[in-house]
């Protein structure tokens, strides 16, 4: 996987797995552990499990990736079973304490960039899509349809661009004659409204396409679901390990693991709180980056994050999507769920 303002070294970079050995150390899959890899994408993290011995099934939304790995899973045969679903649902596939080990590598694979039909990245004219599971609203009916406010906030919160209001006002002043169509319309349309400066280390649209991007696929609500969704199907020493390579992503992460390790810092001037049980255990760093090495070879690591815990005993009964401080956004799915802090629903 990767991130938006890695588009333009896609092209060059091969598809290697981000951060494999720390991943694989977390995770430790040997004969005998069955690991869900929650973002298959073409296989690298679960190739180098199966290759330890585990047995691995991979979840990815887009029938693209379930298609090309057909070769894998027959030559794989009885190592490898593949869902095409959100990882978020894995709940709904294995029962609770069932898994030795979940990964989730988040964010848009690099193949999905790499094709110009898919609408995920500017450096090649496509239909302005992005969507991951090729189903439900498009980037262009984002931008062609929604309100102006809702438009401000998609590009400012998600895509972190301190123009935002420029860029959606501009796009809604021509939208009714000339809709947005394809990658490269709004991309230019950007770059007029905020030109390109000399200082400037990535192109005026990555932002903006980054926020339309993560809104498209839900990307924060999928994330915080699949977090509560690998709590509950982890067995008593099993592993989560989550690669994430934005701030945003890291921040759910961070502020999940948190909460499940009772790790919530308090006012000394308040009265201490009551202890909450520990779901996880934290071997060794909270956080690891992605080592100098590494990003040499592969810019993709660049931003990565790694976070990981070890299953306890414990059990809660609460899932408090509050905790994540999502924001207030005309979401795709989990809307309901997410500002109301209430538990699972789905539309």
């Amino acid at each position: 996987m990767t991130g938006e303002a890695d588009i333009h070294t896609s092209a060059e970079a091969p598809h290697i797995p981000v951060m494999l050995p720390e991943v694989l150390d977390a995770l430790e899959p040997r004969e005998g552990k069955h690991i869900i890899d929650g973002t298959f994408g073409a296989g690298g993290y679960s190739k180098a499990i199966m290759d330890r011995g585990a047995r691995v099934t991979g979840f990815d939304q887009d029938p693209n990736a379930i298609a090309d790995a057909g070769a894998m899973v027959s030559e794989r045969a009885g190592q490898l079973s593949l869902i095409q679903a959100p990882f978020s649902s894995m709940d709904e596939h294995f029962e609770a304490g069932s898994v030795d080990g979940v990964v989730l590598d988040i964010g848009v694979s690099s193949m999905q960039f790499d094709q110009a039909e898919r609408g995920f990245s500017f450096r090649f004219d496509g239909p302005l899509d992005m969507r991951m599971a090729q189903s439900g609203i498009s980037a262009a009916d984002v931008v062609n349809k929604f309100a102006v406010n809702d438009l401000i906030r998609i590009i400012g919160i998600l895509g972190e661009e301190r123009q935002a209001s420029r860029i959606a006002k501009s796009i809604a002043d021509v939208r009714d004659e000339v809709p947005f169509e394809t990658t490269l319309q709004l991309a230019k349309h950007i770059e007029k409204v905020t030109p390109r400066k000399h200082s400037d280390k990535i192109h005026p649209a990555t932002r903006t396409f980054q926020g339309l991007r993560i809104f498209v696929n839900d990307e924060l609500n999928e994330l915080a679901h699949a977090l509560y969704a690998a709590e509950k199907v982890l067995a008593v020493g099993g592993k989560l390990v989550v690669v994430t390579f934005h701030s945003l992503e890291d921040r759910i992460v961070k502020r999940y693991f948190q909460d499940r390790t009772g790790n919530v810092g308090g006012s000394r001037f308040l009265p201490a709180s009551v202890p909450v049980p520990m779901l996880y255990s934290i071997d060794g760093k909270a956080m690891l980056s992605a080592s100098e090495a590494e990003t040499a070879v592969n810019p993709r690591a660049r931003s990565a994050k790694l976070r990981h815990g070890t299953r306890t005993d414990a059990s809660r009964d609460d899932l408090d999507f509050s905790i994540f401080k999502l924001p207030n956004l005309p979401w795709p799915r989990f809307s309901d769920a997410a500002t109301n802090n209430s538990t699972r629903r789905r539309r």
